[in-house]
């Protein structure tokens, strides 16, 4: 894991060491290890690094922090010049580096580094923009060709890796982090759209269109796409490179039922075997639940595991929900060491600023706090590597939602199935309205009218200043007519829900200097689940019923068979009870009425404390706008 930045344009003068270095300088937390910088000023005869070719028509800087992981040697430091051609700089891992070294060898390549960073320019050559197929791996990566005079952008299927771009039209710059653009000078716009519609529903990003972030001009390149960027007419493509079938109607034949489980076995096991390919120390994330657990236990199955695996955690004594019980059912099972922080209501106000700018976008709750000092705590003991079970919920259908989608696939499907699922879950038959029954009939319609009293809520906020939704007030509420499990989870997986979830990981890791890896984000992992009927997600009453079974041999029952887990959540309502925090709150209320996004009534309404998860948690929303826009 590292940070990249980069400029191009026609005009030298804007293209600078000094000025990439400003970007990068922004990104050192990224890269801790070290820096580099490469520059083409696109004049006669410049020709960095001893590279032969014509002179570039476009000026193009590259720039680099590193996060030493494979390779620790100054081989692996970039930018790397590759193939007397290629300029590459890359963030993340491509966790299949050695077989595909192995298999460009046979093709001809000669490599001269171990890193997996070398691998991209050969397969690039060798596959071009196909070579994104063929990798496993979190990244996102610029790869200048000099002979083409293109560049070419690329980000992971998820979205594990981020990579922000702003164009105008005489200058192209992108980076791992918005704030190496400001570096560079570009302005910071709040973009208010995106600000109405994480106030009114919690959202932070635009499920119609992936690419639009919270500030004005400033775009993500989209999970799962590539970018050429081809100099010096500046014309652009972009494409989306990969797309996983979704299983919506059992075939007529299906694998036999313990031939799913040793595939779902297998492939769990070669992911998490691959990602603990690292030159240094490995830890892992630990909450409780069983994706992280399970992630330990596969761990720990490996022939290669580490010597040693700590693990670290957030616990919060005297809070109902507290996870420590079932952390230390699954370390004393293991004998593994468990390292603890306790975050408090003082330590949140201490650390809010600096959570706001790390994560450049408002967050939705004080999870992502719990979870930023979890990072905190690893650094602290000098693990650089977390596994981390994210992930798996929106594959597996872990979280309790998805029980109604997958009722309303019985209901016209299976109605005998649905029967016993129902009489599975306590209290399904009172949730299971005839709401519910009237959505599985006609899903479209049902999906028309949520969303129009969806529209309706937001827009008649009375917290909101009028004239704020007047101009702003733009509903980005997409839920497409979704009548199976499958559906839905696709929804999750790979249009809102995990990338903002991704995206908090990232920040929080990285803003450590650490790197963060989710097993459950194989891609095989997520084709073989959409290939499968809903019944292996959800199956008497039991969420995630794949991995269950699967895990069944290596992890307590207490873990495997449990089902009050609902999240990752820390005491957020008894935080947002303290009077310091209180205070803060009303101060953001103020800052937001300043800037006309609040109407100025809400500052004699009483401060609503609430927990992490729970809906309509404004005042939560307040204090982190404030914090991200002050």
């Amino acid at each position: 894991m590292c940070g990249i930045a980069g400029i191009l344009s026609p005009d030298p003068a804007g293209v600078t060491i000094q000025r990439l270095k400003q970007m990068t300088d922004a990104l050192a937390h990224r890269g801790p290890d070290g820096e580099g910088h490469w520059l083409d000023s696109g004049t006669t005869g410049s020709d960095p690094g001893g590279m032969t070719g014509p002179a570039l028509p476009y000026a193009v800087a590259l720039g680099h922090r590193r996060l030493s992981v494979i390779d620790l040697s100054p081989a692996g430091a970039q930018p790397m010049s590759c193939l007397d051609r290629y300029i590459i700089i890359h963030n993340g891992e491509i966790y299949n580096h050695i077989e595909l070294r192995q298999t460009l060898r046979s093709k001809g390549y000669t490599f001269h580094t171990r890193t997996d960073t070398e691998v991209i320019p050969a397969a690039y050559d060798h596959y071009g923009p196909d070579c994104l197929r063929h990798f496993d791996g979190m990244f996102a990566f610029a790869l200048w060709d000099k002979k083409e005079r293109q560049l070419f952008l690329a980000r992971d299927r998820f979205g594990e890796k981020p990579l922000f771009i702003y164009q105008e039209e005489t200058r192209f710059l992108f980076a791992s982090e918005m704030k190496a653009l400001w570096a560079a000078g570009i302005p910071r716009i709040l973009n208010p759209p995106m600000l109405f519609n994480f106030i009114t529903l919690g959202y932070t990003q635009n499920p119609a269109n992936s690419a639009e972030t919270f500030y004005k001009d400033i775009t993500r390149l989209p999970a799962r796409t590539y970018l050429r960027f081809q100099a010096p007419t500046g014309k652009q493509e972009t494409r989306q490179y990969w797309d996983p079938l979704i299983h919506t109607i059992d075939p007529p034949t299906v694998k036999h039922e313990s031939e799913i489980l040793e595939e779902f076995d297998a492939l769990m096991s070669e992911s998490v075997h691959r990602r603990l390919r690292s030159d240094i120390a490995i830890g892992a994330s630990l909450s409780g639940g069983l994706d992280s657990s399970a992630i330990v236990a596969y761990t720990l199955a490996q022939p290669d595991r580490p010597a040693s695996l700590p693990t670290f955690s957030a616990v919060f004594p005297g809070f109902e929900k507290d996870e420590a019980p079932y952390i230390n059912q699954v370390t004393r099972h293991f004998n593994l060491t468990n390292v603890t922080t306790t975050p408090t209501a003082a330590d949140l106000l201490h650390d809010l600023d600096q959570l706001a700018a790390q994560q450049e976008e408002p967050f939705q709750s004080a999870s992502i706090y719990a979870q930023y000092r979890v990072h905190a705590l690893a650094k602290a003991h000098g693990i650089k590597v977390l596994l981390d079970g994210q992930g798996a919920d929106e594959l597996l259908a872990g979280y309790p939602k998805y029980f109604a989608w997958y009722w309303r696939e019985l209901y016209r499907s299976d109605p005998a199935t649905l029967a016993t699922e129902l009489a599975a879950v306590q209290g399904a038959r009172e949730e299971w309205s005839w709401k519910h029954r009237l959505a599985a009939a006609w899903p479209d319609l049902a999906g028309a009218v949520q969303r129009r009293n969806r529209v309706i809520r937001q827009r008649s906020n009375k917290d909101l200043s009028r004239d704020f939704v007047h101009a702003a007030g733009v509903s980005y509420y997409d839920l497409p007519p979704v009548n199976r499990l499958n559906s839905v989870l696709y929804y999750n997986a790979l249009t809102n829900g995990l990338e903002e979830l991704l995206r908090y990981a990232d920040r929080n890791a990285m803003s450590h200097g650490v790197e963060t890896r989710l097993p459950f984000l194989d891609h095989r992992i997520a084709e073989f689940l959409f290939a499968l009927p809903a019944r292996f997600k959800i199956r008497n009453g039991w969420t995630k019923w794949l991995l269950r079974v699967n895990t069944e041999w290596a992890l307590p029952a207490g873990i495997v068979w449990r089902k009050d887990k609902t999240g990752f959540e820390p005491p957020q309502h008894q935080w947002m009870s303290d009077p310091a925090v209180l205070d803060r709150i009303g101060k953001a209320r103020q800052t937001l009425v300043k800037m006309g996004i609040l109407d100025r009534t809400v500052l004699q309404k009483k401060i609503q404390p609430m927990g992490a998860h729970t809906a309509e948690n404004y005042d939560w929303r307040y204090l982190v706008t404030a914090a991200c826009l002050e």
